[in-house]
């Protein structure tokens, strides 16, 4: 099982930035899949999931109406849009293998840093 994330970068408050996670090495269309971030000093944080048809389930109110799952199970990849960034939103994101109750897999990680 290999997760693979890019996409991460600086930012200044109000930008947007896209993160895909190319999986490989299992059947991804078959798994729910998360995002999962990790701010400075704090723990782990589950930003969003998705299932394999595509429903999607957000947990923390700040990133509801910002920020976006979706998946390509053609190409094995898995995104998330996140639009109208804030300094808060600072974290190392990383997709995971898994849903809201629990994951078994995730990569490395990709930074997103929004700072003026």
């Amino acid at each position: 099982v290999q997760l693979v994330e890019s996409g991460g970068g600086m930012v200044q408050p109000g930008g947007s930035l896209r993160l895909s996670c190319a999986a490989s090495g299992f059947a991804f269309s078959k798994y729910d899949m998360t995002w999962i971030r990790q701010g400075p000093g704090k723990g782990p944080e589950w930003v969003a999931a998705i299932k394999p048809g595509g429903a999607s389930q957000y947990f923390p109110d700040s990133v509801k109406g910002r920020f976006t799952i979706a998946r390509d199970n053609a190409k094995n990849t898995l995104y998330l849009q996140m639009n109208d960034l804030k300094p808060e939103d600072t974290a190392l994101y990383y997709c995971a293998r898994g849903g809201a109750i629990g994951v078994d897999k995730r990569g490395q990680g990709t930074q997103v840093t929004v700072s003026a």
